[in-house]
């Protein structure tokens, strides 16, 4: 590795042993330092990691992950940094239009690229529903981007302008649906304790049939047609129907936390 790389890769990761190396393997041609932040995993996730070479900052896995994704941020050294979750893959189109932005003069260049990522679900990727152009802000100058690091739900704060790279990032995120139930369970513990924090959801009768009833179906019919979630055949109508039931969810787990004191644990069985 050079002194001063062009590009680093930053990761938070956790028992990601099934996904990280098809991750680091797609960057591993275009990036000169790979960090890594592991909350303590309890898989293979460390030695594969250091099998690509990567430096490896233990944590603990904080509820909120962005955390420990702004921890690997600010451990980087290069120009550029590319922040990637485990379950991202960069293509090579991809990593050619990356490499041409990190090489060129960075005073010509933006702060950030914003990166459409094309979302993988119930065994086809995803066109339509909210799920494409998903688009997230990842690649960017060093020290001109951060993670406010205040709820799930937040979006990468840039110091500049910003523009947008032409070819995907693939996500893998749910290659099984039982994956997307688990992460879905851990979505909406975080959601429910959130509000918790906040204070301002009724649990009134009103507040039920907004949250239990009103509030998902609204979701679900502006993915639905609004969004054309129906172009993706079933797994678009069970995608809308699923991000309705998230609202339902998280409103059922507040209620519990609010009402019994019984906190439903954010990390038990998250892989």
């Amino acid at each position: 590795m050079d002194n001063q790389p062009n590009l680093s890769i930053a990761l938070a990761v956790y028992n990601e042993e099934s996904t990280l190396a098809d991750c680091l393997e797609s960057i591993k041609n275009i990036a000169t330092e790979i960090i890594i932040v592991d909350g303590n995993s309890t898989d293979n996730t460390v030695n594969i990691a250091h099998q690509f070479g990567a430096t490896v900052i233990s944590e603990t896995n904080k509820k909120n992950f962005h955390i420990n994704k702004q921890i690997a941020i600010d451990a980087c050294k290069s120009p550029w940094i590319l922040q990637l979750d485990a379950d991202e893959r960069v293509s090579s189109m991809l990593a050619k239009e990356i490499t041409r932005i990190v090489s060129a003069d960075p005073t010509t260049q933006p702060s950030a690229y914003r990166l459409n990522r094309r979302n993988y679900f119930l065994g086809r990727w995803m066109n339509k529903g909210g799920m494409y152009p998903d688009a997230v802000i990842r690649l960017f100058q060093h020290g001109k981007a951060r993670l406010p690091q205040k709820n799930i739900h937040e979006l990468m704060e840039v110091d500049g302008t910003t523009s947008q790279l032409i070819e995907d990032l693939l996500h893998i995120a749910d290659p099984v649906f039982s994956r997307y139930l688990t992460r879905s369970n851990r979505y909406t513990t975080l959601q429910a304790e959130e509000w918790l924090q906040k204070g301002n959801i009724p649990t009134n009768t009103q507040g039920i049939l907004n949250y239990i009833f009103i509030k998902p179906l609204a979701r679900f019919l502006s993915i639905y047609f609004r969004h054309k979630g129906f172009q993706d055949g079933f797994p678009g109508l069970i995608f809308a129907l699923y991000s309705g039931l998230h609202i339902a969810s998280s409103y059922v787990k507040y209620w519990e936390l609010k009402s019994t004191g019984s906190a439903p644990s954010s990390t038990a069985s998250w892989e």
